[in-house]
């Protein structure tokens, strides 16, 4: 006699569902639904302009912010006046944390690329939120080591990859960051959803503007990309991050 119990006719019945999976696009998409609502009852909403800053480098830390839609740079000075971009953030990063976090002022700057709207959370209210919520530590930390992550292959580009190269790996990471947000085409090509320049692109990858105006001409001669004003279209990821990597691309 069978043991199975369900539906009848001796078929097991179906598993109850489970929760559905959670989404770890960014800090916000991470949080579960009343966690969520927990932080907007302690935020207040906030819109910026594209070329507004969120926060500046070298000010007393009283906030953070979560990027509800809309993108941003990080950028920091040199002595010499110097900016130099250091990374963006979309929708679902949470900026402006570190020196909140740290008790420190803040290290750079952080700049709208296009209209951003954030929510903006005071510092002691968001430490009491990680203390009310100690997993969203774990989150947190998990920020902190993917973003240094990100500086060791920085690093490990500009020593390695010629220029073309260099942006090439760039190019192929933020594709990768703007497919998460907006599907590819129906041909696999996928718009650059950060608008930046050719000179926060040559900042970013430490190089001139000119050096990444010859590196997109000749990304865009063997098919990989193709350009617009303020707009880069990536055509074959996988063959823009073959060429990164040094493959032979056909």
């Amino acid at each position: 006699m069978s043991e199975r119990t369900g539906s009848p006719g001796g078929r097991a019945a179906a598993p109850a569902p489970g929760p559905p999976p959670r989404r770890r696009d960014g800090f916000w998409g991470a949080l579960d639904a009343a966690q969520r609502t927990t932080l907007r009852q302690v935020s207040r909403p906030r819109g910026f302009q594209p070329r507004t800053p969120l926060c500046y480098q070298g000010e007393e830390s009283d906030h953070i912010m979560v990027i509800e839609s809309g993108w941003a740079k990080v950028c920091s000075s040199t002595a010499d006046g110097h900016e130099v971009v250091l990374a963006v953030r979309g929708p679902g990063d949470l900026v402006c944390e570190s020196a909140v976090l740290g008790s420190r002022q803040r290290s750079a700057t952080v700049t709208a690329l296009s209209p951003i709207r954030a929510l903006v959370v005071p510092a002691a209210r968001f430490t009491g939120f990680l203390d009310a919520h100690p997993e969203v530590w774990l989150l947190v930390s998990g920020t902190f080591v993917r973003r240094l992550d990100d500086a060791d292959r920085r690093l490990q580009a500009h020593v390695s990859a010629r220029g073309a190269q260099r942006l090439a790996l760039l190019l192929a990471q933020l594709a990768e960051l703007s497919a998460r947000h907006c599907p590819p085409a129906a041909d696999g090509s996928v718009d650059i959803a950060p608008p930046l320049s050719q000179e926060e692109l040559g900042s970013w990858m430490d190089a001139s503007r000119e050096t990444v105006a010859r590196a997109l001409n000749s990304l865009r001669r063997r098919g990989l990309v193709s350009t617009g004003w303020r707009k880069i279209t990536v055509v074959d990821l996988p063959g823009l991050r073959a060429f990164a990597q040094g493959r032979q691309v056909d």
